[in-house]
């Protein structure tokens, strides 16, 4: 399936566990301002565990003028007003890693619970299976241990973890975990291969 079709799903309104309402949609342009108030709202402690200085407006405006849906594909979570969730699908259009896709995911504390961070990695899922990739990976930091679970119930498994691998935005060590889950096993488990 085509990019432009998966477009065309969004906006997307999803019922949450809960009850309440939120709406998925690509990253636009004219979300900078949004998307940059979301990485502000997010606990600076948990800030250390994101890849990218999101609290620097040039980051986020660069991510916001320069979408490239084909590479990484951001679908927001809007609520309240706001975005509240953020889950993309980052992909390699060449080289021996085509066929992977990386998944990544960060909801703001207060609407956790509520079973939106499980919905959005899902949906990321359904995208990558419907783009043709046959793997998707997910990184944490050791001390993640909530995503790692939540991840491993959505059928993610480990496939390795790296002792004091990586350094977090203040040079601090963290074991480095891998997860993934295959596409094409899971189809073949549910009949549709």
């Amino acid at each position: 399936m085509s990019l432009e079709l998966e477009l065309q799903k969004y906006p997307k309104e999803i019922t949450l566990k809960d009850g309440s309402r939120c709406v998925f949609r690509p990253l636009r342009k004219e979300d900078e301002k949004a998307f940059h108030q979301f990485f502000l709202a997010v606990p600076e402690a948990e800030r250390m565990f994101i890849k990218h200085r999101v609290v620097e407006p040039e980051v986020i405006r660069d991510w916001c003028q320069n979408i490239d849906l084909g590479r990484n594909f951001p679908v927001l979570a809007w609520m309240d007003g706001k975005i509240v969730g953020d889950a993309t699908l980052h992909q390699q259009l060449g080289g021996w890693k085509r066929h992977v896709g990386r998944v990544s995911v960060l909801v703001l504390p207060q609407y956790r619970g509520r079973g939106l961070a499980r919905t959005m990695v899902s949906e990321i899922v359904s995208l990558a299976r419907h783009l043709g990739l046959e793997r998707v990976e997910a990184e944490f930091l050791g001390e993640q241990e909530t995503a790692i679970k939540m991840f491993a119930l959505l059928g993610f498994s480990n496939l390795l973890r790296l002792e004091d691998y990586v350094k977090d935005m203040q040079a601090i060590k963290h074991d480095y975990v891998l997860m993934e889950l295959n596409l094409k096993t899971d189809e073949e488990y549910a009949g549709v291969g």
